[in-house]
């Protein structure tokens, strides 16, 4: 099977078994958010429902991304899985202002909450039923290399967490500190802005091409290696969405024959392949020793077709 729809599936497979768990939690959480009236845990569980609506714009991603590319789009659809973290992120705010807005009108308008015994169940399932997803996605999106599933495992993983807090705020109310269910509301709030902030960091990133450098540095390894090659000059890398595309500058003896140096640049290939995980594509650009490099594609300034002088 193809790697690359190999790996697809998988996060549709993820895609699909962890909106199930979270819609799954949502629904009983939302149960006892109406019979207890507890505002803390309707922050966890407002945030529960959006983070399993993530699912939709990231599964609507990886069924672009099994689209061949064509003229229009002639590196495929991966882009589509950096826009849907882009809506993951935006979805998350959104779901920070709901809880904000909730939390801070029971400081002015405070109302009992009852079946404390059902809140903190409902605590608890959360945070199950997050870090199983957690889990789950963490593990698919790091075997695929999927940056968006990942930060969409660890935005559950931090949901799982808040879902503790609920507990925290209801033993307070059991001790005599109604005021601690808005509190905590208001501090599961906080935590849900900074995951929006990681996740925007890395979400946009991807977006402007951003990879770890680390990736950079090991391909200079791996091509420094290979018998035939005398410098590497330049490297540049990018993900579309989960498939790492690289263009490589080597430059190599120049008393060589064109299907010498051809058969030197099939070996980087070769072994850049091998050596990187969720690398989909690599170019690679043969240059002779001394002129190797963009530097030397230059051209200088000239005159034709009668426009005026100029270089590129």
């Amino acid at each position: 099977m193809d790697p690359e729809l190999l790996s697809t599936s998988r996060g549709l497979y993820a895609v699909k078994w962890s909106f199930a768990g979270l819609m799954a939690t949502a629904l009983f959480q939302i149960l006892i958010v109406w019979v207890s009236g507890s505002v803390a845990l309707l922050a966890d569980t407002i945030h529960n429902f959006g983070d399993a609506a993530t699912a939709v714009p990231l599964g609507l991603a990886f069924f672009l991304s099994r689209k061949k590319p064509n003229k229009r789009f002639t590196y495929g659809y991966g882009r589509a899985e950096d826009i849907a973290g882009l809506i993951i992120v935006f979805l998350i705010l959104f779901s920070a202002a709901v809880a904000a807005y909730e939390s801070i009108s029971r400081f002015f308008f405070p109302q009992p909450v009852e079946f404390l015994g059902g809140v903190i169940a409902a605590s608890i399932v959360g945070f199950l039923g997050n870090e199983l997803v957690a889990k789950f996605r963490i593990k698919i999106g790091t075997e695929i290399g999927s940056a968006a599933l990942v930060a969409d495992g660890y935005h559950a993983r931090a949901d799982g967490f808040t879902s503790l807090a609920v507990l925290f705020g209801a033993l307070g109310i059991l001790l005599g500190y109604p005021l601690a269910d808005p509190l905590v509301g208001l501090l599961i709030t906080i935590a849900i802005l900074r995951i929006v902030w990681d996740a925007g960091k890395s979400v946009f990133s991807r977006m402007l091409d951003g990879v770890e450098p680390d990736i950079v540095d090991e391909i200079h390894q791996v091509v420094n290696k290979i018998e035939g090659v005398r410098d590497v000059t330049e490297v540049r890398v990018r993900w579309l969405g989960h498939r790492l595309y690289a263009e490589v500058n080597i430059a190599v003896d120049p008393l060589l024959s064109v299907e010498e140096g051809h058969a030197i640049a099939v070996e980087v290939r070769h072994g850049m392949m091998h050596s990187l995980g969720y690398l989909s594509n690599v170019v690679v650009h043969v240059d002779p020793l001394g002129f190797a490099g963009e530097s030397f594609h230059r051209l200088p300034e000239h005159e034709h077709d009668s426009l005026p002088s100029h270089s590129h």
